[in-house]
């Protein structure tokens, strides 16, 4: 089965391919041909993963599914939330975003957060689903280990010692809220595909 992944985040991408495996083929928005922007409009993580899915579902007409996922730090009230990936404005760094949590919260003890995914699949007009990842952690005080991407090296998962980015690529997509969240997806479309 072929799905389309509707994301320009090469990172994204990459992560999902290595955890879905050879059981499907993932077509990246280029390999469709599009090169648009998807509009991320909504108030909520659900909401955005929705509006992204069918945005690229009605022009394709295509099975594809979507992910959206944000950062809720427990003392910041719950933010950067829905605005992870802009938190430090339109236009900022993976960096920018990092230094700006780091910032906000200097003086507070309390630094439990937790990662959240969640996966909109449309596979027709009428057959949506959602499949949802969540791993709790804390965040540093420091910057932490050079891999993956966005707040990998500012984000331990809850049992850990390491950060996302001081973690091998197999444990964090085995344990991550996208690897939760996209695990689901999996099980969901290999049950699909023996029915069919």
């Amino acid at each position: 089965m072929e799905l389309i992944f509707a994301t320009n985040n090469k990172h994204k991408l990459e992560e999902i391919q290595a955890i879905i495996g050879s059981s499907f083929k993932i077509l990246s928005l280029n390999d469709i041909g599009f090169s648009g922007d998807i509009p991320e409009t909504q108030p909520t993580i659900e909401g955005n993963a929705l509006q992204k899915a069918e945005y690229i579902f009605e022009r394709f007409n295509k099975p594809v599914f979507a992910d959206d996922t944000g950062l809720e730090v427990i003392a910041l009230n719950e933010a950067p939330g829905v605005y992870s990936a802009r938190y430090a404005g339109p236009d900022c760094s993976f960096s920018d975003n990092v230094n700006l949590l780091l910032k906000n919260l200097l003086g507070h003890t309390d630094r439990s957060s937790r990662f959240k995914t969640v996966i909109a699949l449309k596979l027709s007009e009428s057959h949506l689903k959602l499949f949802e990842g969540i791993i709790e952690g804390v965040i540093t005080e420091k910057i932490l280990g050079e891999g993956g991407f966005g707040y990998d090296p500012i984000f331990k998962p809850k049992g850990f010692s390491e950060t996302f980015s001081e973690m091998s690529t197999e444990t964090k997509n085995r344990i991550s809220h996208r690897g939760l969240a996209t695990q689901k997806l999996v099980s969901f479309l290999k049950e699909l595909n023996e029915k069919i």
